[in-house]
């Protein structure tokens, strides 16, 4: 496999990765802030396995591919190998963000401990918290675009 083909790769995944976040935030996050909490506690508890499954796989690939493509620049030299080892240090950073805020507030969320009384202020937190991760995604796509 050469670079070229790496740094394509990555821009695919980054891409999927970035318009998934910005699908979640776009429709289901205003959707989800309109419910009311009782029924957000019920509809989480259905359609977030569902979403777990769909996020954790392109997660682990949105970040493993733009890291691998880093070290293999870097290993080859290509002059572009920068902008790869950027885009693949904030892809490591989003997912320590998952792990650092969002492993939690998903569990509760599923477990229904947040409570109804303390429902918005998360989903306000959430939400910051996923808008972050989706510009710097964004951020991380534009560089790989720029590595090609």
């Amino acid at each position: 496999m050469t670079a070229d083909v790496l740094q394509i790769l990555t821009s695919l995944i980054l891409g999927l990765f970035v318009g998934s976040l910005l699908t979640e935030g776009v429709i289901l996050v205003p959707y989800w802030r309109s419910l009311k909490p009782e029924v957000f506690l019920n509809v989480h508890g259905t359609l977030g396995p569902h979403l777990f499954r769909y996020f954790a796989p392109l997660t682990v690939a949105a970040t493993l591919i733009p890291t691998v493509t880093f070290v293999y620049c870097i290993g080859v030299g290509t002059e572009s190998w920068p902008y790869s080892a950027i885009a693949a240090v904030i892809m490591l950073a989003i997912l320590g963000i998952f792990f650092y805020y969002f492993k939690n507030a998903n569990a509760s969320f599923a477990s229904g401990s947040v409570g109804v009384e303390g429902l918005p202020a998360e989903l306000s937190r959430w939400s910051n918290w996923h808008w972050l991760r989706t510009v710097m995604g964004l951020v991380a796509f534009v560089l790989s675009l720029i590595a090609i």
